[in-house]
């Protein structure tokens, strides 16, 4: 009932400007999530483990190599949401970009430009220099605060990582808040390294109570790559994220990527092994079946083929800018994610 539902909900509004039928008038909104796997441009930062994106670094790294990414990540991310809404996404949260300026030459790109994207940047403590960020078109979303929030781990006090970042606006005049993450990775293996990705769960969770705390009924997407499941304990403990809408406690949120995972889709790939680390998970103000405000209505992989490798043994893999120190000239590691959102204009 509920697919034939959005179908219909799909094939006739699927515009986040007004479309104007007999009975109804609906706006559809998009939020993605893209790790870019190394966007860096060619200049060596002397404060950061940039080298290797340098021309004289091990992967060779030079303009049209970054040319070739901006335009190939550009194009991947043109076509997220547009099954929906011909805008594509209003948000995109990213991951690994090296600073500011290649966020500013992406949002640029001919694919992009049409759409008058604008950047939230600050700037992290990782050593290799990579951040978050968050791409938003001013037509749909207009921030009125932004803040990063510096990950500490207990007995570590020598580790950096990404800091996530909150950024709160007006999504066509709602309010929502966005917090954009790259959780620590499971270098060392996932047991050793889950505590790290527990402390960034629980420095979430403690943004997330903070935003219920001045609005109990806060719309809140907590989105990144998180190097862990849907299924992991940092995401259903850490984070407080349930598989399913029925009967959540007050302040769970729902995590709408569990029921993909469970199907067997994911993001990224590694030994012919899937994962969904790549989510985007929601407080309870965007659930419901009140269609007077943006109400949660799917979520996607974006998945498309031409963001595929084509052939060989990672054939169907994301294809990626390098595999194995091969330069491949791909898009990235990684698979887009995204969720649909919309509401009812009378």
């Amino acid at each position: 009932m509920f697919r034939a539902f959005f179908l219909a909900l799909m094939l006739l509004y699927a515009s986040f400007t007004q479309s104007q039928t007999k009975e109804k008038n609906w706006r559809v909104g998009c939020i993605a999530f893209y790790n870019v796997e190394n966007l860096f441009d060619t200049i060596n930062d002397p404060t950061t483990n940039d080298e290797e994106f340098t021309p004289q670094g091990d992967v060779r790294w030079n303009t049209e190599k970054y040319v070739n990414k901006l335009k190939a990540l550009s194009e991947a991310m043109a076509g997220i949401g547009t099954e929906f809404t011909p805008d594509g996404a209003a948000l995109i949260g990213v991951s690994e970009i090296e600073n500011k300026q290649v966020m500013l030459d992406l949002v640029k790109q001919p694919a992009l430009a049409g759409r008058n994207y604008k950047v939230v940047h600050f700037d992290s403590p990782d050593r290799r220099g990579v951040d978050v960020g968050l791409i938003y078109q001013p037509k749909y979303f207009r921030p009125l605060h932004s803040k990063s929030y510096r990950l500490i781990v207990e007995n570590n006090p020598d580790f950096l990582t990404r800091d996530p970042l909150v950024v709160t606006g007006l999504f066509d005049g709602e309010e929502i808040s966005v917090i954009v993450n790259h959780w620590p990775s499971r270098r060392g293996g996932e047991k050793r390294s889950m505590p790290l990705r527990m402390a960034a769960a629980k420095l979430n969770r403690h943004i997330v109570d903070s935003l219920l705390g001045l609005n109990p009924d806060a719309k809140i997407v907590v989105m990144g790559d998180l190097n862990d499941n849907p299924t992991n304990k940092s995401i259903l403990e850490g984070l407080n994220a349930k598989g399913t809408k029925d009967n959540l406690k007050t302040g769970e949120l729902f995590n709408p990527m569990f029921s993909i995972y469970k199907k067997g889709v994911g993001s990224n790939a590694w030994q012919d092994s899937w994962s969904l680390f790549d989510q985007l998970i929601i407080s309870q103000g965007l659930l419901g079946e009140d269609f007077s405000t943006y109400t949660f209505r799917t979520a996607r992989v974006h998945n498309k083929t031409e963001l595929a490798q084509k052939t060989g043994r990672f054939k169907g893999y994301p294809h990626r800018t390098y595999a194995g120190g091969t330069y491949l000239g791909g898009y990235s590691d990684h698979f887009p994610a995204y969720i649909i959102i919309a509401k009812e204009v009378k």
